[in-house]
């Protein structure tokens, strides 16, 4: 069974980061080792949420994996609260990485043209230097652009994501995929770019009429859950997106009106389906 080691807070209540990251990769049938950066109450779309730094405990842990001999098949990072933790991530980059497995990064840090309040653009930079890093990378529009000190765009074309796909991948990463892209009314979907192939891929389906807050985190989830069982990027990307809209639309339909997070858990027999 491949092993995976994530990197990220988690919420006692809340569907993101390491609470949707852990079941999704273990339904598909991959060990995932955890470590977690922060403890919340609740995530930070609920109001007077609690919050327990644990950056203290990241370098203790990772000394204690390395004192065992432990090694992962895959390094995942997700949403990390300070440069010192992204520091933190470089060096397990560094102790961690060998040449058979693969490293992998979701910036988590901004959307929708505006980064999350806690951070600035020195952080985006600082964010970029760990991404340059990674095998493989995973942000949205927002987050290419302010990595890449691009003008965000909210009206765009396949030359302006094709652009910022090529400046991610000059960075240092083999894969670059950006997620919510559209260049069709009523679609969405993710673009991506393969430096060894020189290659692009684009997969798009139905846009649900909804978002909610953690979806991006499942997507990545089931992405680097797909690559473990041996599906390629587009295959990957395929199988992440689906699944995605699918807890969207599974949520849309409940009539108990859900609203901090997806019912992804219903829509993991079809994960496991397409891994088939």
């Amino acid at each position: 069974m491949k092993r995976i080691l994530t990197v990220q807070d988690i919420s006692c209540v809340g569907k993101c980061s390491l609470t949707v990251a852990l079941p999704i990769i273990s339904a598909m049938g991959v060990e995932c080792s955890i470590l977690p950066t922060a403890v919340l109450s609740t995530h930070t779309m609920f109001k007077n949420f609690t919050c327990r730094d644990l950056t203290s405990e990241i370098e203790p842990v990772l000394n204690h994996f390395k004192k065992e001999n432990m090694e992962f098949d895959a390094l995942y990072t997700g949403y990390l609260a300070s440069k010192e933790q992204i520091d933190l991530m470089k060096k397990l980059f560094a102790d961690f990485k060998t040449e058979k497995n693969f490293t992998f990064c979701d910036p988590a840090m901004a959307d929708n043209g505006k980064l999350y309040a806690a951070f600035d653009m020195d952080f985006a930079k600082h964010m970029a230097s760990l991404c340059a890093k990674a095998d493989i990378i995973i942000p949205n529009i927002t987050e290419a652009s302010f990595m890449t000190g691009t003008e965000y765009k909210e009206n765009y074309d396949e030359g302006y994501i094709k652009s910022l796909l090529l400046k991610l991948s000059d960075m240092g990463s083999k894969i670059v995929v950006i997620t919510g892209v559209s260049f069709k009314e009523g679609e969405t979907g993710a673009m991506a770019y393969n430096k060894e192939a020189d290659e692009f891929f684009y997969y798009s389906h139905k846009k649900q009429i909804k978002s909610y807050h953690g979806t991006g985190d499942i997507f990545s989830s089931a992405f680097i859950g797909a690559m473990m069982r041996g599906k390629n990027y587009k295959e990957a990307i395929k199988i992440a997106a689906d699944f995605t809209s699918e807890c969207i639309r599974l949520t849309i339909e409940d009539k108990s009106n859900p609203w901090y997070g997806v019912n992804f858990e219903e829509a993991l027999p079809k994960l496991i389906e397409a891994l088939k």
